[in-house]
């Protein structure tokens, strides 16, 4: 972890139960898709939106001991799956506007990704609107193949983000 804490006491959320996601009910339109199709296609999207939830809700906070979904850093909402069109927007909010690790929590977002899915997938690791003093800059440098593969190069950045990547038994 990083000493002299950029945000010394952040507030912690109780991590939400993992669950899975009901599927919505067909209307009684006759050319709406067949009810067992329409399930089927629905926990697909759900075990596909699940399972990028997954990938990074345990990713550990750079500077405190807490995991990115406790810090509220990472919601359900802020995660868009497309996967016809093979695409990821994970979208995070830091926890206070000036935080200087948000590139490295994106880096480490993205190297999760890039490491757990088909390459087919193209990923956009966004900073909420309106959270950070340099939000415009921080997604310009999380999107930028160049800088992340760059910023990657560097042994200690790369230390940094693997022990945020690893696994916590807590």
């Amino acid at each position: 972890m990083v000493s002299g804490l950029i945000n010394a006491n952040p507030v912690i959320y109780e991590k939400k139960e993992r669950r899975v996601r009901s599927a919505p009910s067909v209307g009684d339109d006759e050319h709406a898709v067949e009810p067992i199709d329409q399930l089927e296609q629905d926990l697909l999207r759900v075990f596909i939106f699940l399972t990028f939830l997954n990938h990074i809700r345990d990713i550990k906070d750079p500077e405190h001991p807490y995991s990115l979904e406790e810090l509220k850093v990472i919601t359900e909402d802020a995660i868009e799956v497309d996967d016809n069109h093979s695409y990821v927007r994970v979208t995070f909010t830091p926890t206070v506007e000036h935080c200087s690790m948000a590139t490295v929590i994106g880096l480490c977002l993205r190297v999760k990704l890039m490491r757990s899915l088909p390459q087919r997938y193209k990923v956009d690791i966004r900073v909420a609107p309106g959270t950070h003093a340099t939000e415009s800059a921080v997604n310009k440098q999380l999107n930028d193949k160049e800088r992340v593969a760059a910023a990657l190069e560097n042994p200690n950045l790369v230390d940094m983000v693997d022990e945020c990547l690893a696994p916590s038994y807590a």
